[in-house]
């Protein structure tokens, strides 16, 4: 994959995120276009609750999805873009805003590339331990940023359900949903 070389950026539209128009290079030195929506990093979070064996995902308004499949929400982990902080910051942040929760201790996934093929988009993902104490918020999102999120506090036997029915369908709780099951299986266990 050595000797592609960017010759040139444009920003075609710039608003809440950019788009760019990436001129590629290729070895045998014809070039190619590339739209490219440049974004910050973001960071995900799928708090769990051990003792209860429940995890906390939230449902909001995703324009891409409704375009897509004409219904307007989905189903996620917390997670939110970074605002000129930390990863592990970001995750608190949002799963304060986004559903009143206090979060201690973060268990690092590791970061991953949301869609290398349109996005600069990084994920930083973890999963978060809590009990009941910690929700100390209603969280539903901020209204200045239009959110209008539900939360959901759901056992894990029904979040396997839902997996197997299709009822989850966004990547990065896909991932955490798996992780979680392969850090820690006692949660699964019990039926």
């Amino acid at each position: 994959m050595a000797g592609y070389r960017i010759t040139q950026v444009e920003t075609l539209h710039e608003g809440w995120r950019k788009l760019l128009k990436i001129t590629v290079q290729m070895p045998d030195g014809r070039t190619m276009a590339r739209e490219v929506l440049n974004s910050s990093d973001a960071a995900a979070v799928l708090p769990y609750d051990p003792e209860r064996r429940k995890v906390i995902v939230v449902r909001q308004f995703r324009a891409p999805v409704m375009h897509v499949e004409g219904h307007p929400d989905m189903l996620e982990a917390v997670a939110g873009l970074l605002d000129e902080d930390e990863p592990e910051a970001c995750a608190r942040r949002e799963a304060m805003e986004e559903a009143g929760l206090r979060i201690g201790r973060l268990e690092a996934i590791g970061t991953a590339w949301s869609a290398p093929g349109i996005t600069t988009e990084r994920l930083h993902l973890f999963l978060a331990p809590y009990t009941s104490v910690d929700r100390v918020g209603e969280g539903g999102g901020l209204a200045e940023e239009h959110e209008d999120i539900e939360v959901l506090e759901i056992g894990v036997d029904e979040l396997m359900r839902m997996l197997d029915q299709g009822g989850i369908a966004d990547m990065k709780t896909l991932v955490l949903i798996q992780a979680l099951q392969l850090r820690h299986p006692e949660l699964f266990g019990k039926g």
